[in-house]
């Protein structure tokens, strides 16, 4: 669609051709990070020079990096300044592209009200560029990726022999900053191509925007329009409603965010790293093919960076919870926006599809925890999540439905899902397994409450005979 409402609007053709261009350009550095124009034939002298001054920057700047902020497990000006990189142009934001989030939001927020009983939780609004975007949640991804990072790092240096050790000394302190360059690096690339598709702050199912603020991004909202036959309109304001009801859900249920980090930080205390293949990688070291071949070095520190962890039956559990846990955030959010736009919006139901389609086929959210926590969020889940919740809601209400999330030991798990009557029947009180147990103990308080009421009356008759017989009068007196 090309005429985006509320301010929103796509890049005419010179801008897309210019930024074609600056895009190409900043994939093509970021193919060839050294700039060497590769040939057939062996490197002449003065590419071995520039081949040991390319060398001589990188380290430095790694040495600058790991000074600047880059001390911890991974190094964030690596990956900041790659995924900038990647990103390439975009197109700056206007005054009118934050009035149109901030109408879209207000129109989405009236809607929602009658929907869930968790009131509105955006304070504030902003159209982000895939910069702004990457600035602003980078805090939340160092809080996700620290810990694994971290736990990888522990158990490749546990796993070395200590005659490594010893052999290695003070080069273990390089080590250490190679591996935080490497995960930053393999960082930079996921949330670069991440901030140019993402479509809200809410969009993998985390809040990665500030406390209780609502974020679209204009540029990635554009280009999800035009490949849809729906009105712009309609596809900006059932955006807006998804924040929205994302932010109800994370401002109004304070333990969720911790829960799913917490869940997070679980897995990464379980990973292994088997070392085998680091082993394998010094042996196919070819000290002559990196003088001839200077993009050997980084195809070496892609693969480092890409060993795949040990999965245990622990580290598996916790994935599986993490796993229920978002499908359960989208499932609510999807019925709830789906009930509130549903009358209103034509399109509510084909949007939906598409949003389900869009997470089948991998989206950012798929993509982002497979790369960087070895997670595929299965479309399955999220239709059996979206199904719990609406078969609970026309059970009970919207009150009971909401209320489940008061604790996280109200929540359904992976069998719930797969059993939703069972759950339902639990939530509503219609669950009737024991009550012949319950009954039967209810019948024998009562019977031992009889005895001793009985006991009781016969105690008082006994003692009325004894003051009839033994008490005198004042007559008799």
């Amino acid at each position: 669609m090309n005429d985006l409402p509320f301010g929103f609007s796509s890049s005419n053709d010179d801008n897309k051709d210019d930024r074609k261009r600056d895009n190409d350009d900043a994939s093509n550095s970021a193919n060839n990070p050294f700039g060497f124009a590769m040939g057939d034939g062996p490197i002449d002298p003065s590419q071995l020079g520039q081949l040991f001054s390319q060398l001589g920057n990188m380290f430095s700047g790694m040495g600058s990096g790991m000074s600047a902020g880059g001390s911890g497990p991974v190094n964030y000006e690596v990956a900041a300044n790659l995924a900038r990189q990647q990103i390439g142009a975009f197109t700056p934001m206007l005054a009118k592209e934050d009035q149109a989030v901030a109408d879209a939001v207000r129109l989405a927020e009236v809607w929602l009200d009658e929907q869930t009983t968790l009131p509105a939780g955006i304070s504030s609004t902003a159209a982000w560029t895939p910069v702004d975007w990457l600035e602003n949640t980078l805090p939340t991804w160092r809080t996700l990726c620290d810990p694994i990072a971290e736990q990888m790092s522990k158990t490749m240096d546990a796993g070395l022999p200590e005659e490594a050790k010893a052999l290695a000394g003070p080069m273990m302190a390089m080590i250490g900053q190679l591996s935080g360059t490497m995960y930053g690096t393999q960082l930079g690339q996921g949330l670069g191509q991440l901030a140019g598709g993402v479509l809200t702050s809410t969009d993998i199912g985390l809040p990665l925007a500030p406390d209780r603020m609502g974020v679209l991004l204009p540029e990635a909202i554009a280009k999800f329009a035009e490949g849809l036959d729906l009105p712009a309109q309609e596809i900006v304001v059932f955006l807006a409603a998804r924040e929205a009801a994302h932010i109800r859900l994370f401002s109004h249920v304070p333990w969720l965010k911790q829960r799913v980090l917490a869940t997070v930080e679980e897995y990464a205390r379980g990973i292994r790293v088997d070392l085998g293949g680091l082993q394998n990688l010094a042996t196919d070291i070819d000290p002559q093919e990196l003088f001839t071949n200077p993009g050997k070095l980084e195809e070496l520190m892609g693969s480092a960076a890409s060993f795949e962890p040990q999965t245990t039956p622990a580290q598996q559990a916790a994935l599986s919870r993490l796993e229920t846990l978002l499908a359960l955030i989208e499932g609510w959010v999807e019925l709830v926006v789906s009930n509130a736009l549903g009358d209103r919006i034509p399109s509510t139901a084909a949007l939906t599809e598409t949003m389900r389609r869009r997470r089948a086929s991998g989206g950012p959210a798929e993509q982002t925890f497979a790369t960087l926590i070895g997670m595929d969020l299965r479309p399955r889940k999220l239709r059996e999540a979206a199904t719990l919740w609406r078969s609970l809601t026309e059970a009970s209400d919207i009150t009971v439905r909401d209320g489940v999330w008061d604790h996280p030991d109200l929540l359904p798990d992976a069998d719930d899902l797969d059993n939703p009557a069972g759950f339902i029947d639990g939530v509503i009180g219609g669950d009737v397994s024991g009550i012949d147990d319950a009954i039967a103990e209810l019948e024998r308080q009562f019977a031992a409450n009889d005895t001793d009421a009985q006991d009781n009356n016969a105690g008082d008759n006994k003692d009325s005979d004894n003051k009839d017989t033994g008490e005198k009068g004042p007559e008799q007196a």
